[in-house]
């Protein structure tokens, strides 16, 4: 379905969904779509659907129900979000041009629709408020994370992109705020992390082979607090929070870690203190080596 162009334009930052209508035996439209979308959202709500002219066909005119089905035939319309609750801080961009756009994005915020966050995420808004439609994420940053993410403005150019990520090419560089812990000002941590699906937080397992490594060092003190620079050399998902929360120093107003905090509404006044600070790398087009810095900081408690 990659590279087909659809009648529908955007909604909101989401492209419309596509249906290829499979082979089958249905007499009708109606039949199929109701077959396989009432389970979801009733036979009333199909029906209703066609009868707003939701559904087009390639060339953007709206089907009915009685239409002949035909297989292979490709249909497109929008889907319907529940209501989300805002996320009352804006997406920052710190650089834009032809390729590129990298943008701060705020605590709370997920990178990409996922789940119950569509709407409310940093590519739908930028595609909205900056006109870029096919805009792309080369990586993704935890949604409870706030900081740098590159996005890619033109699909051909993604993969290059993505390919630095996956070769750990770019340098990424994060802050966080904790625990004082007296020691060394540095140390390197090396674990083997695991995250199953469906399961809220990751973990270590003693003594097998090392699948991660993080550089953690103490730059600043304050009271019984700290600010570290953290340095990640793979990318396991929590894999700070994890290493942080190992060495006893868990990372201020973490949800998960050491804990699973008891689930509620997020307090937006407490966000969890990491920022993503910086990404360095080579341009895979221009040859340039560039560094970005986010604009963002921090805030100590109290």
């Amino acid at each position: 379905m990659r590279g087909v162009v659809g009648p529908l334009g955007q909604r909101d930052g989401i492209d419309a969904v596509r249906v290829r209508l499979p082979a089958g035996d249905w007499a009708t439209l109606r039949d199929h779509l109701v077959e396989r979308y009432a389970r979801v959202i009733g036979v009333a709500r199909v029906d209703a659907m066609l009868a707003e002219g939701a559904f087009v066909g390639a060339d953007g005119r709206s089907v009915t129900g009685g239409e002949p089905y035909a297989a292979g035939r490709s249909l497109w319309f929008h889907r319907e979000f529940p209501p989300e609750t805002p996320v009352p801080f804006e997406v920052g961009i710190v650089h834009l041009d032809e390729r590129i756009v990298v943008a701060d994005k705020p605590h709370f915020l997920a990178t990409t629709p996922r789940g119950r966050h569509v709407t409310e995420t940093a590519l739908a808004r930028l595609r909205r408020d900056l006109g870029l439609p096919r805009l792309q994420p080369a990586h993704r940053l935890d949604r409870l994370t706030a900081g740098l993410v590159l996005f890619v403005v033109r699909p051909e150019d993604r993969g290059a992109y993505q390919t630095l990520f996956r070769d750990r090419r770019v340098r990424k560089e994060y802050e966080a705020l904790a625990p004082y812990a007296p020691g060394p000002a540095a140390v390197t941590v090396r674990s083997h992390i695991v995250k199953e699906r469906g399961v809220l937080t990751a973990y270590e397992v003693p003594g097998a082979e090392p699948n991660s490594e993080s550089r953690i060092e103490r730059v600043e003190r304050r009271g019984d607090l700290a600010r570290y620079r953290l340095v990640p050399e793979t990318g396991r998902t929590h894999q700070l929070r994890v290493h942080m929360s190992a060495l006893g120093v868990p990372i201020l107003d973490d949800p998960l870690y050491p804990v699973v905090r008891e689930d509620g509404p997020e307090d937006h006044g407490r966000p969890l203190r990491l920022l993503a600070r910086a990404l360095e790398f080579t341009d895979p087009f221009g040859g340039s080596p560039v560094r970005f810095e986010s604009r963002l900081r921090l805030a100590w408690p109290g």
